[in-house]
């Protein structure tokens, strides 16, 4: 029994010791991959919100960490039949000549990515669906649904912001002859994008890409920078010295000497992106009341033409009974 016991905590401890293994991987991967990599991740929103990226109030969750507004467009046919291959096509515009500051400090260029709610039933076009033009303006872009079960909340980024201010998604409406708990009718599509790096990680952290701030009021007794970027700034005030640490990337706008107050900025702030959302609408398009529109447009037009000819006839009679 004793045997028994022991061999199930050494394979216990086995799974958990691989499990840490994984999870410090994973965040060394993380911290020392290609800088640019960590500049706009829309799945970051799954930690914050797992269930679903819109919150109540309508606000998507990229906005807790995207702090900055900024415009963002989607462009969606007004209707769709049907068991259609249709493009959406997201437009995340910015100046391409902006530079951001990467995790290490230094500036590259933007990365994009965006986070797109269809309607129930609305998904990724598969491959072989697709037409070959549309292929085309998709290139090497990559789909994700949020969660599981949730393919209609489709996730893309990050991607190079100078190559993909516009996004192609080849969406598949759903056929409600199939699938009995689709209707016809109108529906609301949400889109949510961003530009560059956000200013706040999920765990509640402040990036380097903020404007950061002196936590206390005094004057600055001195400014040391440090081996692996940015700086200590150390002021002096009535109860003592106080030292704020700078993290590489954001200029420093204080010198030696200068009289400053608690809340005043230490750096510039260095952020040239942002979130912005968009709200729309589509229809999908019962295929029967299309026709029976254009019979009913039919019906109206020869109407109208047999009235017409009605009225000629009626004046060629009042014309020979003149002559008469």
């Amino acid at each position: 029994m004793k045997s028994y016991n022991l061999i199930n905590i050494l394979n216990y401890s086995r799974q958990y010791a691989t499990k840490i293994l994984l999870l410090v991987i994973t965040t060394f991967g993380l911290v020392f991959s290609n800088s640019q990599s960590a500049s706009a991740y829309p799945f970051w929103a799954q930690q914050v919100a797992p269930e679903t990226p819109r919150e109540a109030t309508g606000k998507i969750v990229c906005a807790n960490c995207h702090l900055a507004q900024k415009k963002a467009e989607v462009e969606i046919p007004h209707s769709v039949l049907p068991d259609t291959v249709f493009e959406a096509v997201v437009k995340i515009p910015y100046d391409l000549k902006s530079q951001q500051v990467l995790a290490d400090g230094s500036r590259g260029g933007l990365n994009v990515g965006a986070v797109l709610m269809l309607p129930d039933g609305f998904t990724i076009a598969p491959a072989e669906r697709i037409p070959e033009e549309m292929k085309d303006k998709i290139a090497d872009v990559y789909y994700q649904s949020y969660r599981e079960g949730s393919e209609n909340v489709v996730l893309v980024g990050p991607l190079p912001g100078e190559q993909h201010q516009e996004i192609v998604f080849p969406i598949l409406s759903p056929n409600p002859a199939e699938n009995k708990s689709i209707h016809f009718g109108k529906y609301a599509v949400h889109l949510g994008a961003n530009r560059g790096r956000g200013q706040v990680y999920p765990t509640g952290e402040l990036s380097n890409n903020n404007g950061l701030k002196a936590s206390a009021s005094g004057s600055i007794a001195s400014i040391t920078p440090v081996a692996a970027g940015g700086y200590e700034v150390v002021i002096s005030t009535e109860n003592g010295k106080v030292t704020d640490t700078i993290p590489a990337g954001p200029a420093l706008v204080v010198q030696e000497g200068q009289e400053i107050t608690a809340g005043s900025l230490l750096t510039e702030n260095p952020n040239v992106g942002g979130f912005g959302q968009k709200d729309t609408e589509i229809v999908l398009q019962n295929p029967s009341r299309i026709f029976g529109m254009a019979v009913f447009a039919a019906g109206i037009m020869l109407a109208q033409i047999m009235l017409v000819i009605k009225k000629k006839q009626i004046e060629r009679v009042q014309a020979a009974e003149t002559v008469i």
